[in-house]
């Protein structure tokens, strides 16, 4: 009688431990059913059930990924993007404490983006661009250790780039033009060794970019620098062929001075290169006519000598790879 008595015990535990493993923790269960009732129905209409991970013949939630986590299933990615989400940033996904991947790109969020965004310790891609957030970047984004995308260009942000993103190791890949940046460009994110595409463009940023790029071995990956249409002043420092993994070096649009320095030509994978509507003189040096590597030279709307040349075809620089990934 003892071992059919064992069998059943051990069936039923069994059957126990499968249903454990097949829940969802409750806490994701709740931070998503309160995003379920704030948002708008062309998200919800296919939120069917109380799971967001799905449950039984119940799929999961569209835009809603989930991962088995020891006996449980937690939620990992939140991806809810142009559907036209109106009213402030849901505070509620920051308790998605393990969440990889949150895009709410596209949408009409508005408001700032609340300081308990650094509570996601496991987010490594941040998608927000294309709202209407506003107010300043919490310093909190800067406990985002393992994050390696951050897209918050075409938002209405102010205030200054924050320093804390430099806490940020894993980082490569920095989106924050089209908003309302004031002050300097924080060299401190030259010590992100990661970083391949910079982008603070179209802001009211000031400073020069030598106080930028600093005299040291800053920024040794970045391969894409857009500083474009800010109020950025003074010279083409020599330093900017420190920056030897450069492709795409944007400076449309300020209000620089001075000569091109011939040792732009130093930068051995240099391809697009723009320095219209500036105030530069001088000749642009020969040698980057014969660069191998370089595409587009732009040089409209400044104080060359007469004959100084553009090249290239002067096409629509098209956006980074990097974007695919979103």
């Amino acid at each position: 009688m003892a071992a059919p008595s064992f069998a059943r015990s051990f069936f039923l535990l069994l059957l126990l431990a499968a249903a454990a493993r097949g829940k969802t923790v409750k806490r994701d269960v709740k931070a998503l059913n309160e995003i379920k009732s704030s948002l708008g129905w062309r998200v919800v209409y296919s939120w069917v059930g109380d799971d967001p991970c799905g449950h039984g013949d119940l799929p999961p939630w569209s835009g809603v990924t989930c991962s088995q986590q020891g006996d449980y299933r937690v939620v990992t990615e939140l991806e809810v993007y142009a559907v036209s989400i109106v009213g402030p940033f849901p505070t509620a996904v920051t308790n998605l404490l393990d969440l990889r991947k949150l895009d709410l790109h596209n949408n009409k969020l508005t408001g700032p983006i609340p300081s308990q965004i650094g509570r996601l310790r496991h987010l490594k891609i941040l998608n927000l661009r294309w709202n209407k957030l506003q107010d300043v970047l919490p310093p909190e984004i800067g406990e985002l250790k393992k994050l390696t995308h951050l897209y918050l260009s075409f938002n209405n942000f102010k205030g200054e780039i924050p320093v804390e993103l430099a806490n940020l190791p894993e980082l490569r890949y920095l989106y924050l033009h089209e908003n309302r940046f004031t002050g300097r460009i924080p060299p401190e994110l030259g010590t992100l060794k990661n970083l391949r595409h910079l982008d603070v463009g179209s802001n009211h940023l000031i400073g020069t970019l030598r106080d930028f790029i600093g005299i040291g071995n800053g920024f040794p990956s970045l391969r894409n620098l857009y500083v474009n249409n800010n109020q950025l002043i003074g010279v083409l420092p020599d330093q900017i062929a420190n920056l030897t993994n450069l492709e795409i070096l944007h400076l449309s649009n300020n209000r620089l001075i001075g000569s091109i320095s011939p040792k732009l030509v130093n930068i051995p994978r240099l391809t697009y290169l723009y320095l219209d509507n500036n105030n530069f003189i001088g000749r642009i040096p020969e040698g980057l006519y014969k660069h191998p590597f370089l595409k587009e030279l732009y040089v409209e709307g400044n104080q060359f000598r007469p004959g100084t040349r553009s090249k290239g075809t002067h096409k629509v620089l098209e956006l980074p790879e990097a974007d695919a990934l979103v």
